[in-house]
């Protein structure tokens, strides 16, 4: 997509040509700075909408809410390998979920010793509330592009998380 208006790049302005004012790049050049552009952004999106699903959530902690909706319930051990922090980040990370009322811990069934997380009521009312809007906006955002090319992004973004 092109910053700005909107419009869609033209062979000029299009990811190989770079930004205005830098030098043409080659592949490895461009993946580094797009990616960058979109982490950035990532980042800043995540904080309005952790704050969108509760005032004191932390940006962070709206990736770990989608894992849950996805696949919970999961345990604390798994969600932190999942993410790639270890066991004390994500412990934490989850009290504070649970401390907001977001939630829920109930103890896992096949090992009595760990706990199985899972989104609470109102955890799960907020999230989705939230979802939906981010969903519309970047259906909107992507309104000139075709189904094929969603599907597209959707399945090399895939294969990217996948690496």
């Amino acid at each position: 997509m092109a910053e700005g208006n909107g419009a869609a790049p033209d062979a000029r302005s299009g990811p190989a040509a770079g930004r205005p004012g830098e030098a043409a790049a080659g592949p490895a050049d461009t993946l580094e700075r797009e990616l960058t552009v979109l982490f950035r952004r990532a980042r800043a999106v995540s904080g309005d909408l952790a704050r969108a699903v509760h005032p004191e959530l932390e940006p962070g902690a709206y990736g770990l809410l989608v894992r849950l909706a996805e696949a919970e319930p999961e345990r604390a051990t798994d969600l932190a390998a999942y993410f790639g922090v270890g066991k004390a980040t994500m412990s934490r990370q989850l009290r504070a979920l649970e401390l907001l009322g977001l939630v829920t811990r109930e103890q896992d069934p096949a090992d009595g010793r760990a706990y199985l997380m899972r989104l609470s009521d109102e955890g799960r009312a907020r999230f989705s509330r939230v979802r939906s809007a981010r969903r519309e906006r970047y259906l909107a955002q992507l309104g000139a592009w075709d189904h094929e090319e969603i599907a597209e992004l959707s399945r090399l973004l895939h294969k990217l998380n996948d690496l």
